[in-house]
């Protein structure tokens, strides 16, 4: 199982900084311009059970994603886990901590990829650098749209 975490301060309370990841078009806000993703469908909020679908494209070959939020806890945190998709598993927690008038987001992730411990070996670090990219684009946005 690998880990990857991602933290900021975003200089805004958490009551907006949530609200922004309530938007019905988070989904397509947050994806960055770059990556080979489309969003499918977006069912339900933030809430346990809701369900986001993508469909990502390694190389020529489309692979659907689907992952189901099984924690929520209001203004404070959500997790979603993969349901269907290329990884063995995928855990990825989104905290809202209040630090003074600002909040610190950060996005966890426990997860395996297909192939087992020599397949993280070999491709770990490659996931970790395109997650790394990933939430870099994520937290700059929320940033700009939160602050301002």
């Amino acid at each position: 199982m690998l880990h990857f975490q991602y933290s900021s301060i975003i200089r805004a309370p958490v009551e907006v900084v949530w609200a922004f990841h309530e938007r019905p078009d988070i989904l397509q806000v947050l994806t960055p311009p770059w990556q080979p993703v489309r969003v499918l469908r977006r069912e339900g909020g933030l809430e346990v059970g809701a369900i986001s679908a993508f469909q990502l494209f390694l190389g020529p070959l489309p692979i659907e994603w689907v992952a189901r939020h099984t924690e929520y806890d209001r203004g404070r945190l959500f997790v979603d886990e993969q349901i269907k998709g290329p990884m063995d598993s995928w855990v990825h927690r989104h905290q809202f901590i209040p630090e003074g008038s600002t909040t610190r987001l950060t996005d966890s992730i426990d997860y395996a990829i297909p192939g087992g411990w020599l397949a993280e070996f070999l491709l770990g670090w490659w996931v970790d650098s395109r997650l790394r990219e990933m939430f870099r684009y994520r937290h700059e946005v929320t940033q700009r749209e939160c602050e301002s």
